[in-house]
Formats: C-alpha cells, structure tokens, sequence
C-alpha cells in the first residue's frame, strides 16, 4: 500500500524549532516531487515547501523553513525554525506518483497522494 506518514508535530513557542518527517511507503519516492503543505482553523490550505531536485518554498517561510529527502530512507522532512504562532497548522506531506508535471507545485492539484497530517502548534 502506497501510503505517506507524518511525523514531529507539536506544541513550541514562538521563536523554537520543530522537525517533521514524512515517512513514504510502498514505492520508492526519490523520483517524485514532494510537497509540504498547511491548514490552519478556519483557512483554506496553503503550500509551504517542495522538493524536486531543487527547493521551492512559500514566501512566508523563506529563510526559516528548509525541506529535504533522504532517498535512502524514503523520507521527507520539514525543519522549521522562528517558528512564529501563524505557522500553526495542521501541517501535511503530499507527493506526486509521477516525475513528471506541469504546472506549479505550489498547486495542490499537482499532487496524488496526501498523509493524515501533524498538527503545529505556536504559542505566543
């Protein structure tokens, strides 16, 4: 079963750090463009990060987030430092099953795959 996991979420306070992971399974991923994504309460989802064989990353956490994948492990994750309390979300790993696209990946229309999410939580 193709399948992603998250991992790392948490309570921090404005300023901390957190590292999230995503775990793929069934298939090996280091082909495929990957994606972070968010929803916060009462907000639509927004793109945050992405991974092909280069970065992409939202504006608003340009300079504080990085994504990377370990291919090896089949894994993805998201450092997240500066953390401030409108990063809180649910946050969520998304992968497209294909190496090929067009479009953005800051769509998340490009991606077929999405884990369960990992909720984020800033405080103040």
């Amino acid at each position: 079963q193709v399948q992603l996991v998250e991992s790392g979420g948490g309570l921090v306070q404005a300023g901390g750090s957190l590292r999230l992971s995503c775990a793929a399974s069934g298939r090996a991923f280091s082909s495929y463009p990957m994606g972070w994504f968010r929803q916060a309460p009462g907000k639509e989802r927004e793109f945050v990060a992405a991974i092909t064989g280069n970065t992409y990353y939202a504006d608003s956490v340009k300079g504080r987030f990085t994504i990377s994948r370990d291919n090896a492990k089949n894994t993805v994750d998201l450092q997240m430092n500066s953390l401030k309390p409108e990063d809180t979300a649910v946050y969520y790993c998304a992968a497209r099953l294909s190496s090929y696209y067009s479009g953005s990946l800051f769509s998340g229309t490009q991606y077929d795959l999405w884990g369960q999410g990992t909720q984020v939580t800033v405080s103040s």
